[in-house]
């Protein structure tokens, strides 16, 4: 047998155009058939927990409804979409709070949860008990944190009463954190920072993990400073993670609503309202399942107006690197 003949042999044959596409597509098939009867049960619950009670919400913001039972449901279109737009006083209110809570949360908790992983990354004493500390706060219930931030706002006993009688500030004492309608939704998200910046700062120092070490010193051997490796090496690594934070903090912040139940119940005077909770005093206290899960039906469409193009627009990011 000839040389040319032996190599023609064992020569592997070009793969015909779109096989490798199909091979891929089928594997890709048979390896979600074989993961299925191990998603089926998460599934399953998420179909009936979530995404079920999600339709039935929205197919109710289309009736009107007590919400007692064997109470007739009587369609009415979108009636209750122009009297929540048009004739609710507290809508706009809560869609505002609403909204201003979710740009502080992307300013304040995401970025003291940045700074706060960046300064626990580095060799420090009591490294391990600093992060434990700073993160106890997130495992903690929310109503339980809004029970003891309304004692500490008390203006009787609580810390501004301490810290005024210790400094001889009587105006201090006199501050009504939680009864000031101009005060009590920023007191409130004082709260909510304490609690979730902690979480963040664990998600942030899980992606600091990833920074290649070997980037970090070719940078300095480039004569690269601190701010420059952070903005250029750092932050780039991080992108991952960020993305987990961002959209974390805004689901959490559109949703809030333990802690203001806990602390103001959404006064004074309906101030400290949210879209989540106008949902539920709608529903649920002033038996009016109609405008209730419009606004329920309004929450969602903000939330995927907002979350989605950021997470398009980060697919697009990474894909482009």
């Amino acid at each position: 047998m000839t040389t040319a003949t032996r190599s023609r042999r064992t020569e592997t044959p070009t793969p015909r155009p779109g096989a490798t596409a199909t091979r891929a597509r089928r594997i890709g098939r048979s390896g979600f058939i074989a993961a299925l009867p191990f998603l089926a049960p998460a599934l399953a619950a998420y179909v009936v927990f979530v995404v079920g009670p999600m339709i039935e919400s929205v197919r109710l913001s289309f009736f009107e409804w007590s919400g007692f039972q064997g109470a007739p449901q009587e369609f009415v279109g979108l009636q209750n979409y122009v009297r929540i737009f048009t004739r609710d006083p507290v809508f706009y209110t809560a869609l505002s709070n609403s909204i201003i809570w979710v740009v502080l949360s992307l300013i304040i908790p995401v970025g003291l949860g940045l700074v706060m992983a960046l300064a626990l990354n580095r060799p420090l004493f009591g490294r391990n008990a600093f992060r434990s500390l700073f993160y106890i706060p997130g495992v903690l219930a929310p109503i339980a944190i809004a029970n003891m931030w309304r004692w500490m706002y008390n203006p009787n006993y609580g810390v501004g009463a301490s810290l005024a009688e210790v400094f001889g500030l009587p105006w201090l004492a006199e501050i009504q954190w939680l009864g000031d309608q101009n005060l009590a939704l920023y007191s409130i998200f004082a709260a909510f920072v304490w609690q979730i910046a902690g979480t963040n700062m664990v998600l942030f120092l899980a992606g600091l993990q990833s920074v290649s070490p070997e980037h970090v010193e070719a940078a300095k051997l480039d004569g690269a400073g601190p701010w420059q490796i952070l903005v250029n090496v750092t932050l780039p690594a991080l992108r991952p993670t960020t993305v987990i934070v961002v959209v974390l903090t805004i689901i959490n912040s559109i949703k809030v609503f333990d802690l203001i139940v806990g602390m103001t119940g959404g006064g004074p005077a309906q101030q400290t309202q949210v879209l989540a909770l106008w949902s539920y005093s709608q529903s649920f206290l002033n038996n009016e399942y109609g405008p209730g899960n419009a606004i329920a039906t309004v929450l969602l469409i903000v939330t995927l107006i907002i979350v989605v193009p950021y997470m398009v627009w980060t697919a697009r990011q990474e894909k482009n690197s």
